[in-house]
């Protein structure tokens, strides 16, 4: 596997599907990640990351970045930051959080948690692709077909 195709993993967690399907939409229009890997819970991101119960046989790589909605069942998304921040292997991951909260406690609990971005849903893509950039992580999630070929 060469190593355009490692870079550009991203994690969506996110349990309402008009908002994957809007995310996703975006992500493409952008040319953004080679690949999406959709969580539908926090429970289901905390199994991606740790390479647990379906995931097992994931391959090992971080995703480049994980967008992350707060307000998920089963564990929420500051749940799932706190756990993320206290793992070595996981806390330099860049974290963009996605919610429809204009909550200030939200934020300031995000950004006490260590996250890089915070976009208000609905998602200003302009603002999201912006916060992408900033992390420094836009070369890792950008992709660029080789010149000459057919995007699928």
């Amino acid at each position: 596997m060469e190593t355009m195709n490692k870079l550009g993993r991203i994690l969506l967690v996110e349990d309402d599907p008009n908002d994957v399907e809007l995310t996703l939409t975006a992500l493409e229009e952008y040319n953004l990640a080679n690949e999406v890997i959709v969580a539908r819970d926090g429970e289901e991101a905390l199994d991606y990351l740790y390479s647990r119960g379906k995931f097992k046989t994931r391959s090992s790589d971080n995703p480049a970045v994980m967008l992350l909605d707060l307000k998920l069942p089963k564990v929420d998304g500051l749940e799932v930051l706190k756990q993320i921040k206290c793992d070595e292997k996981l806390k330099m991951m860049p974290v963009v959080v996605l919610t429809s909260s204009k909550e200030e406690r939200d934020m300031v609990a995000s950004y006490k948690l260590g996250v890089n971005a915070y976009v208000v849903k609905p998602v200003d893509f302009h603002e999201f692709v912006n916060a992408i950039k900033e992390l420094g992580a836009f070369w890792a999630v950008i992709n660029e077909p080789p010149p000459g070929s057919v995007r699928k």
